[in-house]
């Protein structure tokens, strides 16, 4: 319980009207999550309106209420107490950091943002504190982990809202975790759901096209990115770390590095960039792991990853400079990085004892497909099969450059749906299709076009021979598939198990048939 006149504390651009001495229970933006005395905040999302839930929220119980404006005064009769803000989301996060106590004060809170690898980093991190000895919590797209409780599945968004992720640094505080991970999106640094978490440190990933359809420009994108640096900084005035790591390797790193002015800042590099301090060295791939001389500042140390893929050594080496900055050895980094465990969804392997592989990956960005299928095609002696799609109502320009990508380094392609949500499924397809086409690749040849994602799954791995590379892109660990407003259960690895299943593939039981 907390005052809400302590809540409002220190803020300014706000109208507060009845009691501000009442006693909040609870905040809550979801109507049905009301409970007596919660403070009920309206927000605007893309297919609801939480003002049109106010008269919900009080006979359930609500006392407060944080609304724009010009809400009238009738919607809001009956709150003890009416805060009217202009951006309730950007109230929302101070709001509910002072109710739950500030929780970030109390812990070293890394931020970690990029368009391709930060969940990865997030969880090798993850890895690497634990291993040291630093009990730690996440905040990912995968999962939220709190120490000594079971993982709870993450929303759709990377990012929760800002009230979600106090919520769950007050619970790391409460279990005595001393560092907290947040996996940062750039929609999370614009609409204010990390504000109020004070970060020590900020890792940046790459930067390269995504997310244009709510940024507008790739400059603006940037800038965006930008923001987690920006609150590195600012967090200094409050007594936190204030260090960055960035990508040496990745123009977009290098345009926004002038964001953390003031900080310190940590580079790594895959390609023996000479400001990385972090680097990896005489990389040797292979179809299952990477083999290479970590170097950590002056420390060198021969490594084995036991993980496949370029960018898993990129993604090792920026959380390897975010464990080094957080105080651990680098003998003990070097030792994490030789156990690291694969991320769910991220280039999982299906195996029901077929003779080709079959691999699940998240993979959904120009970059990270392109990414992933030259390492396919590099491991590979059989043919590279994919099936992928391109998500609704997001950057339109990306789906002909996902297409021309599959055209160049698949030997056969499957489009298909990707979280369609209220577009035309088919027309998506299409613009993929556009992009084939465009570099040379025939309908019907090299790729073809299946709506229904299960049938195409199928179609793909039906497709495959001995020794061929299976790639089912772009839905990785997600357990729902976007149409509408509706998300339906969706489980990839699942599908391509039943797949395997219906052609045979399986454990066998003692009397040698199918299990």
């Amino acid at each position: 319980m907390t005052r809400l006149s302590h809540m409002l504390a220190g803020l300014h651009d706000v109208h507060v009207s009845g009691d501000d001495t009442v006693a909040i229970q609870s905040i809550v933006f979801d109507s049905r999550k009301v409970s007596a005395g919660s403070m009920f905040v309206a927000l605007r999302g893309g297919y609801a309106d939480g003002h049109d839930y106010l008269k919900v929220a009080q006979e359930a119980g609500a006392v407060a209420a944080l609304v724009e404006p010009e809400t009238p005064e009738e919607a809001v009769a009956g709150f003890k107490c009416v805060v009217r803000a202009t951006n309730t989301r950007g109230v929302l996060a101070p709001l509910a950091a002072a109710f739950y106590g500030q929780p970030s004060q109390a812990l070293t809170v890394i931020g970690i943002t990029g368009t391709d690898g930060k969940t990865t980093s997030s969880f090798y991190l993850h890895q690497m504190l634990e291993r040291a000895g630093l009990s730690t919590g996440l905040i990912s797209t995968v999962a939220v982990r709190v120490p000594g409780q079971p993982d709870r599945s993450s929303a759709r968004q990377t990012t929760p809202e800002s009230l979600d992720v106090q919520r769950a640094l007050r619970e790391m505080v409460d279990a005595g975790a001393l560092i907290a991970i947040i996996e940062t999106t750039s929609h999370a640094l614009e609409t204010h759901r990390v504000d109020s978490c004070h970060f020590d440190i900020g890792v940046v990933t790459n930067i390269t096209r995504e997310h244009l359809d709510f940024h507008g420009s790739i400059e603006n994108y940037r800038h965006a990115k930008g923001g987690l640096l920006r609150r590195v900084t600012q967090a200094q005035n409050a007594g936190k770390r204030g260090a960055v790591v960035l990508n040496a390797d990745d123009p977009g790193c290098q345009s926004i590095a002038s964001h953390a002015d003031g900080a310190e800042l940590l580079w790594f590099s895959v390609k023996n960039h000479s400001d990385a301090a972090i680097r990896a060295e005489n990389i040797v791939a292979s179809p299952d792991s990477n083999t290479f001389t970590l170097i950590v500042k002056n420390a060198r140390f021969p490594v084995c990853l036991p993980l496949p893929g370029a960018w898993n050594v990129a993604n090792a080496l920026a959380a390897a400079g975010a464990a080094y900055l957080s105080g651990c050895d680098p003998s003990s980094i070097s030792g994490s990085i030789e156990n690291l465990s694969p991320v769910p969804g991220r280039m999982e392997k299906i195996d029901l004892g077929q003779p080709f592989t079959v691999v699940v990956d998240y993979a959904h960005t120009p970059e990270s497909i392109r990414s992933v299928l030259e390492e396919a095609r590099r491991i590979t002696n059989g043919r590279v099969l994919v099936a992928f799609g391109s998500a609704g109502e997001r950057d339109l320009e990306k789906r002909s450059l996902q297409g021309a990508i599959a055209a160049q380094f698949a030997d056969y392609s499957i489009f298909t749906s990707e979280d369609p949500r209220f577009e035309d499924p088919e027309q998506i397809i299409a613009q993929i299709a556009t992009g084939a086409t465009e570099h040379g690749a025939v309908r019907g040849v090299d790729f073809d076009c299946v709506e229904d994602r299960r049938t195409a799954v199928n179609e793909l791995i039906g497709h495959a021979k001995s020794g061929d590379l299976v790639i089912l892109a772009g839905k990785g660990h997600e357990r729902s598939m976007i149409y509408g407003a509706e998300n339906r259960p969706w489980d990839e690895a699942q599908i391509a198990r039943e797949a395997l299943q219906q052609m045979g593939f399986g454990p066998v039981n003692r009397e040698g048939t199918q299990a």
